[in-house]
């Protein structure tokens, strides 16, 4: 791992804890909405190689992730459905405005932008307004980042067996290897909110939820990998050194978010 990495992960691991930790919703709210503006900026960026996305749209949807904290959640979700007609209505009329110098492909790349970055970002704000939320978010980091850590680590040293040629030097050991460090890390982390925080999950039950979010987390890092290499591309960016992008950084933790909510919704 190189030393830029290690510096990011150092600083910045701690930096977010503490924002989850000692900040309210109208602040962990701010945080998410200006990481949406940067991941969506990035996206942009990026996927302009193959078309011409509409960027007002796309910004303009990320003020969602500032109304969670305003709003009630049911409130907040016919917001979104009623929305998202509109949108979809301005991004037609483009075309037709622009006499198809805007084309469906466009529309279907801002469209795509605006679900995966706008609309799975607010999840994370979703998440810190459950009850026990700050220790939920933390646990939703740390997955993304343990599954991220191991398998780089031991795919990198132990990895033999090549994943994908999405992401080529990803491994079947490294893999295997973040579910697993997940599993440990996860788990450990919950039976101390369970003794200290206020939390009482059965630890069976979120060795399967750390698995299976894991998976879907590395499922997400596949897939910000196939936009960048549909683009040929490497990074999204260099807003976090020895990191690329923003959106290079979080790009599994946004992936998991909605997952995570639903899981803690039903479950938790």
């Amino acid at each position: 791992m190189s030393l830029k990495r290690i510096l990011t992960s150092l600083i910045g691991m701690p930096i977010i804890t503490l924002i989850i930790i000692f900040s309210n919703e109208y602040i962990i709210d701010v945080v998410l909405t200006i990481t949406a503006v940067i991941c969506m900026f990035e996206y942009f960026k990026v996927i302009e190689k193959a078309s011409h996305p509409i960027k007002w749209i796309g910004y303009f949807s990320t003020i969602i992730i500032a109304l969670v904290a305003f709003f009630e959640l049911e409130v907040l979700f016919k917001i979104i459905i009623f929305g998202i007609p509109f949108i979809i209505l301005f991004l037609f009329l483009h075309i037709i405005i622009s006499e198809m110098k805007i084309t469906f492909k466009d529309v279907a790349y801002t469209f795509l932008g605006i679900f995966y970055i706008s609309i799975f970002i607010m999840f994370l704000g979703l998440i810190r307004n459950l009850n026990n939320g700050k220790v939920l978010l933390g646990y939703v980091f740390i997955i993304a980042w343990t599954t991220d850590i191991f398998g780089y680590l031991i795919g990198k040293h132990f990895g033999k067996h090549f994943f994908s040629k999405i992401s080529p030097k990803k491994t079947i050991e490294g893999s295997v290897a973040g579910i697993i460090g997940t599993i440990i890390f996860g788990t450990l982390y919950i039976l101390i909110a369970n003794n200290y925080w206020g939390l009482n999950i059965n630890s069976y039950l979120i060795i399967g939820i750390s698995a299976l979010l894991s998976i879907i987390s590395q499922v997400g890092d596949f897939a910000a990998s196939s936009i960048k290499r549909f683009v040929d591309i490497k990074d999204y960016g260099n807003f976090l050194p020895g990191h690329g992008g923003m959106l290079d950084r979080i790009d599994s933790l946004i992936f998991i978010a909605p997952f995570a909510y639903m899981i803690f919704s039903i479950l938790i």
